[in-house]
């Protein structure tokens, strides 16, 4: 074979793996598409496509669920100081600056209510059971009461200094100077205590699955019921300066007489509505929180005077007025206030999920 024969060879075997290295690297795609005689793909419009493969790594670990920036109850202290319970855990502000004076580390983050006994000591309601905390050192004392059920969803402390606890099981007294339970009422009608008020005469009522319950404090019987009201359950549960009970449910907001225990009326501008915080200013004048926002009512005659914009969400979770001269609000979505004077609307930052823009 000559000189030229064998360099064209070469030439020709150098040229076929140029050709086939060619083929062997893959073409860059930003992404599969169908062929053009399928169908595009499509995705339930309640469940959005995951990320794709390439950035898995940013999509949450699947054991990590996502931080839930609920507030669902505050609690104004003797010292003027406000306690927000969330679900991402205990805080007390000063609600004047909205300074963070403590976080409180809890057993468990899923605060369901907040109370405060006669000496000052804080009484936390979770999902896991009641912990207590001394304001002067916050220290926490878990309480391993016998309760119906941990899942706490109610506090309040009554004339004579008792603590009601509300469970989605029924209903306990406890004495918060001895901390000992007194009574448990598992029998409750309604089983779950979803709300509590007291009345003028210092009775209980509770707010349950079936409608109003009514407790003597002194012995924890039931002295009264209203059964199956509009809307069914009950979710919240205020007494009024002219001592009516006001109660939310779930397709509206309900004024009752707790003497003749009857409803006197539904308050037609809120028919329709989910009621889920009712809260009475100094003023007399009452806040509702609903799943559609907050809302500034004249009681006498259920005008709306305004509603509030802004907040981090429209689901009210939970209300404190004239605190810091402001009205403090809990939504699911996070804290924010608004001012009793001039009306503006403030997200707290430390416990929102996102500013809002242009903040």
């Amino acid at each position: 074979m000559g000189r030229g024969t064998v360099a064209t060879s070469l030439i020709s075997a150098l040229l076929a793996i140029a050709s086939l290295g060619s083929l062997a690297v893959p073409l860059a795609r930003a992404q599969w598409l169908p062929p053009p005689e399928a169908p595009a793909p499509t995705f339930p419009n309640d469940v959005p496509p995951g990320p794709p493969p390439e950035d898995a790594r940013l999509a949450p670990p699947a054991n990590q669920p996502a931080r839930d920036f609920r507030v669902a109850a505050l609690q104004e202290d003797f010292t003027g100081d406000l306690w927000v319970g969330s679900w991402l855990g205990l805080a007390r502000i000063d609600p004047n600056t909205g300074n963070i004076r403590a976080r409180i580390g809890l057993p468990s983050y899923t605060i369901g209510a907040l109370a405060q006994d006669r000496v000052g000591r804080i009484w936390v309601g979770t999902y896991q059971g009641l912990v207590r905390v001394d304001p002067r050192s916050n220290q926490i004392t878990a309480r391993n009461f016998a309760l119906p059920s941990n899942r706490v969803l109610a506090l309040l402390i009554d004339q004579r200094g008792f603590l009601w606890v509300g469970t989605d099981q029924g209903l306990a007294m406890i004495s918060p100077d001895r901390g000992l339970l007194m009574t448990t009422l598992k029998n409750l009608p309604g089983i779950s205590a979803n709300a509590l008020t007291i009345d003028d005469e210092g009775q209980l009522w509770v707010g349950t699955l079936q409608g109003l319950v009514r407790i003597n404090t002194a012995n924890a019987f039931i002295i009264g019921r209203i059964s199956a009201p509009p809307g069914g359950l009950i979710q919240a549960l205020a007494t009024g300066p002219d001592g009516t009970i006001w109660a939310g449910t779930p397709t509206g907001l309900l004024v009752v007489d707790p003497v003749r225990r009857r409803i006197i009326r539904s308050v037609t501008t809120f028919r329709g509505k989910s009621v889920t915080a009712i809260r009475f200013a100094d003023n007399g004048r009452v806040w509702v929180g609903t799943e559609d926002g907050l809302y500034n009512v004249q009681p006498d005659s259920g005008a709306i005077i305004g509603q509030i914009p802004g907040l981090p969400s429209s689901r009210v979770l939970s209300i404190s007025p004239d605190t810091g001269n402001k009205v403090w609000v809990g939504t699911s979505e996070g804290l924010a206030w608004v001012s009793q004077t001039s009306g503006i609307v403030r997200p707290h930052l430390a416990f929102i999920r996102d500013a809002p823009p242009n903040f």
